[in-house]
């Protein structure tokens, strides 16, 4: 029986085909591979609810059915878990926000990445977001990176780096001294944002944020002191 308790609202990201994690995910879904013995879409989901989010929507599309039957197995533990199916193709963390924007009410909401394991405190970026008159808020972190997010003193996003080649890209040629620094995949979005995406059915986020910083605040919540691991790298695992 699934209870339908209201409460926060909150996205896991699980559609991708992990291809960085092969052959692992050759025969199930990245949000199934284990790790510590669990899988990790169960340590996202519970962490979550752990945390007051028991509303939780999942984006499905490589091998979609394997993670609908371990939720349903697992009585979608106690608390109201939809999906949102993209069964052509993966729409990129745009679009398949974008194409579960029917499950979120006027509150914010939660984005969390399935492969992403962290002790970030997921109430308390909420809550720093709620207290802000931002947009959206992403989480992020002092760490090595191959692109990074470039932040001004008050910890708006101002721009973005590819470390790699030197790329870059300023959103207010006013800025100085801007702060590297690598975004968690993890973040909280006002209902609103909705009314500036883009029509197409497939985008990226980071270029979007980037566009929409020019003209609405996009705040950049530091949480240094955290562990922080990507899961989705077959590197993690060796």
């Amino acid at each position: 029986m699934v209870l339908q308790t209201k409460g926060r609202k909150a996205m896991i990201l699980a559609a991708g085909l992990g291809t960085r994690m092969k052959p692992m995910t050759d025969d199930k879904p990245k949000a199934l591979v284990e790790w510590n013995g669990v899988p990790m879409l169960e340590h996202i989901i519970l962490k979550l609810k752990k945390q007051g989010f028991t509303e939780i929507i999942i984006n499905v599309h490589h091998f979609a059915d394997m993670i609908v039957d371990f939720v349903k197995k697992k009585d979608h533990f106690g608390i109201r878990i939809e999906f949102s199916h993209e069964r052509d193709e993966p729409l990129d963390t745009g679009g398949g926000i974008s194409h579960a924007s029917w499950f979120f009410g006027d509150e914010p909401f939660l984005v969390h990445n399935v492969d992403i394991m962290s002790n970030i405190d997921l109430a308390q970026l909420y809550d720093a977001h709620v207290r802000s008159n931002a947009i959206a808020t992403l989480a992020v972190k002092d760490r090595v990176t191959s692109r990074s997010l470039l932040m001004n003193q008050d910890g708006l996003l101002k721009g973005w780096r590819d470390n790699r080649t030197g790329e870059t890209i300023v959103v207010d040629s006013a800025e100085e001294n801007l702060i590297p620094i690598a975004f968690s995949c993890v973040q909280v979005m006002e209902h609103a944002i909705f009314k500036f995406f883009p029509a197409e059915k497939r985008f990226s986020i980071t270029p979007f944020y980037l566009e929409l910083a020019r003209t609405k605040p996009i705040n950049l919540y530091r949480h240094d002191q955290d562990e922080w691991i990507d899961m989705g790298r077959l590197e993690s695992y060796t």
